[in-house]
């Protein structure tokens, strides 16, 4: 079974010769504690051409010290890493596998970097014993597999210790450098180990000639295609929020897709855009559950004791749990697929060669500001629309097809920024606030369904349903205030002057 921990450290240059300053004089600082030296042996594994290493993703099986086994390494932040543990075998865990899916595919992982170190280790402690920070002197010695060139280099590490104020590293740091030791250049050892010993992971070029649609699109689009990998371990690892920011990758590709369909040629993105909707599917599912559960959970907890008659609060943990698990098969299942992994190259594929059309050589301000004015009137009409019917279920649809169209044409308007600056920024603010509006009252439609069908089977077993007729009059009040609003928040949207501004 794999486990996580948050690892945060610093690294500094240093020789053999490197002396350690006093580090009781660093603030909380106690004591420093020899723990000896331990030998380490790592063996770094990447597809052929460096994939992982050019993500910062670390994949190792290591020998030696209290952590011995697989081990694979997500960036967090800089400085900071989750590292997923599993025990030592002969061949890679397939629950680490999965994790690198999405960056490997079909690619077999070889050895590329042994690394040996000779770590010398110390405690930073506090007056009462606590651990603060383990620091240890590495003496590291690289080679390149198979058979390739060596380095060797010493280095200081310093980590922190679980549930430590990372201001104990800024303190260490601060000693450290009025001893005149300054921070490593090299973001790891596997980095430097690279670098020292052969070719290293190569950025892949822009596509596009700078300054064109067709650059200002593609740039939006890699943007999306990473971002979908990038979340794809997240969602294995049942992170907050990665399932919510995997689907928005996919719809902001796809809307791309469309909205600049005068960039990139139809034939090639509209089966790619099918294959984005049906991951998006699949993974919405997922994503659904979570957004309703929360949403009906809040409002149970917010009712006073006197109104929840029943086992509500049972009933719906019950739910939640069978829906949740299924919900999350269900994504499972999708980026296990090789339909995924096919999308996946496919995305690959169009970045490396893109289709691009006539108005893809054009400069960009003039393009890409028509497709974003033009997605604009889109959601105009059907805002219109829905709000010519009177309220009902027609009118709902017609308001969740307006919910939709307002995140195109937010999207439109995110992918034209770096573009178009300020007044893509406004617009998009602008129409985030009508999408948000619109999300409120299709999740308080979503519910009611939902809170009328708990009401029936409360009601089928003999329970009180009057809790879930409470709950469902308040989502309908909640619709209610949403379409009252609408009107004044489209017409800060629906400002004349935020079109003109995108082509001043």
């Amino acid at each position: 079974m794999a486990e996580t921990k948050r690892e945060i450290e610093r690294k500094y240059e240093a020789t053999g010769e490197t002396p350690l300053p006093d580090l009781t004089r660093v603030p909380g600082v106690a004591a420093v504690t020899d723990h000896g030296v331990m030998e380490l042996d790592a063996v770094y594994y990447d597809t052929a051409d460096l994939r992982l290493a050019a993500h910062a993703l670390t994949l190792r099986r290591r020998t030696g010290g209290d952590d011995a086994g697989w081990h694979v390494k997500f960036p967090v932040a800089p400085g900071v890493r989750d590292e997923i543990r599993a025990p030592l075998a002969d061949t890679l865990p397939g629950e680490l596998a999965g994790l690198l899916r999405s960056r490997v595919r079909d690619e077999e992982v070889v050895p590329v970097v042994r690394l040996g170190s000779s770590r010398d280790v110390r405690h930073l402690v506090a007056d009462d014993g606590t651990l603060l920070a383990e620091l240890s002197v590495d003496t590291v010695h690289a080679e390149r597999l198979p058979g390739g060139a060596l380095a060797t280099w010493t280095e200081i590490e310093v980590e922190l210790a679980d549930g430590t104020d990372p201001a104990v590293l800024d303190a260490v740091e601060k000693r450290l450098r009025k001893a005149g030791i300054h921070p490593a250049t090299s973001a790891s050892k596997l980095a430097r180990a690279l670098a020292e010993t052969g070719t290293e992971p190569q950025e892949p070029a822009a596509p596009g000639k700078p300054g064109t649609a067709g650059a200002a699109v593609l740039a939006y689009v890699r943007e999306q295609a990473e971002a979908i990998v990038t979340y794809d371990p997240a969602v294995r690892r049942d992170l907050p929020d990665a399932v919510h920011q995997l689907r928005v990758a996919c719809r902001r590709m796809r809307s791309a897709f469309k909205t600049y369909r005068r960039v990139l040629d139809r034939k090639v993105t509209d089966p790619l855009g099918q294959e984005l909707k049906w991951l998006a599917g699949e993974l919405g599912v997922a994503r659904d559950q979570e957004v309703l559960d929360e949403r009906l959970r809040a409002h149970v907890d917010g009712l006073p004791d006197a109104l929840v008659l029943g086992p509500v609060k049972a009933r719906l943990r019950r739910r939640d749990a069978a829906r949740g698990r299924h919900a999350r098969r269900q994504a499972l299942a999708a980026l296990d697929s090789a339909r995924y992994l096919a999308l996946l190259d496919r995305l690959d594929a169009l970045l490396a060669d893109p289709p691009l059309r006539k108005a893809a050589r054009r400069d960009a301000p003039k393009v890409l500001a028509r497709a974003v004015r033009k997605d604009h009137g889109r959601l105009a009409a059907r805002i219109e629309h829905a709000l010519s019917l009177d309220p009902g279920h027609e009118r709902d649809l017609a308001l969740h097809e307006a919910r939709k169209a307002a995140k195109r044409a937010r999207y439109a308007a995110d992918a034209a920024r770096p573009t178009l600056g300020k007044p893509a920024k406004r617009l998009s603010k602008r129409v985030k606030a009508v999408q948000s509006l619109l999300g409120e009252h299709q999740d308080a439609v979503v519910a009611r369904t939902a809170l009328r069908e708990l009401g029936l089977q409360a009601h089928g077993v003999g329970e009180s349903a009057f809790t879930w007729g409470l709950l469902h009059g308040r989502e309908e009040a909640a619709a209610e205030a949403a379409e009252r609003e609408l009107p004044e928040v489209w017409a800060r949207a629906s400002d004349p002057g935020l079109g003109a501004a995108l082509t001043r």
